[in-house]
């Protein structure tokens, strides 16, 4: 495995990726949980959303990047990452891991290269978010792994 870092030629293969790594979340967690008229609102245009944010995620220019881990030119995943350097805080902004390659130590490589990054330009901490639902437990068990610590957070959502 390798990491490198985004060149514009990855951007569909990351859109892609993202959309197969959450969209389970949006259609199979949550729809269901909240209805159609929160989802719609909410997130009704999640593909659209990630298309627009994926692709701006790598900016060097405003601290933000993405590192690709690849083997053989197959895409196992990518991490984007930002530094606050006025707070001196990273924030991970997006990690998705092809399912055929999670539990293969991809996600704790690009993770620790991002830190090493973060660290470079002198980021102290890390910020890390992922959902409290089933569908993101093991993503919580991945950074608490990490050694990160969770901070019990409570989103309502009600339709009126």
């Amino acid at each position: 495995m390798q990491i490198r870092s985004y060149v514009d030629a990855d951007l569909a293969r990351l859109i892609d990726l993202t959309i197969d790594t959450f969209g389970p979340f949006f259609e199979d967690s949550f729809r269901p949980l909240v209805g159609e008229t929160i989802f719609t609102h909410q997130h009704g245009d999640w593909r659209g959303d990630y298309h627009r944010e994926v692709a701006g995620l790598h900016d060097p220019a405003q601290h933000k990047y993405v590192a690709i881990a690849e083997s053989d030119d197959v895409l196992l995943g990518y991490v984007a990452w930002n530094v606050d350097a006025v707070r001196s805080k990273g924030t991970v902004e997006l990690l998705a891991v092809s399912a055929a390659y999670r539990r293969s130590n991809a996600g704790t490589a690009m993770c620790e290269h991002a830190f090493e990054a973060m660290r470079a330009e002198q980021a102290e901490y890390v910020e890390i978010g992922t959902g409290g639902d089933d569908f993101h437990a093991p993503a919580r068990a991945f950074y608490e792994s990490l050694g990160c610590v969770k901070l019990p957070v409570a989103v309502y959502f009600r339709e009126l």
